[in-house]
């Protein structure tokens, strides 16, 4: 009786296993996936707004100079 619960442990084991692979892997790199896009897109907004706070600092030094 006793290695027919040791082959019970290991069917449950490889069930378990089997589970996690198919189940909770995709779950993770789905998780993974929305994490990476929300920090390109951040990345992309505050070069944006780099770009413009630097064309705006350059539209104003350029008046300036045509006023002096």
């Amino acid at each position: 009786m006793k290695e027919a619960t040791d082959v019970l442990k290991i069917v449950a084991l490889i069930g378990l296993g089997a589970v996690v692979l198919i189940v909770v892997v995709p779950l993770v790199l789905a998780a993974l996936g929305i994490v990476f896009s929300f920090l390109v897109g951040l990345a992309v907004a505050v070069i944006k707004i780099a770009v413009v706070v630097a064309i705006i600092y350059l539209i104003v030094v350029g008046i300036r100079a045509v006023l002096r």
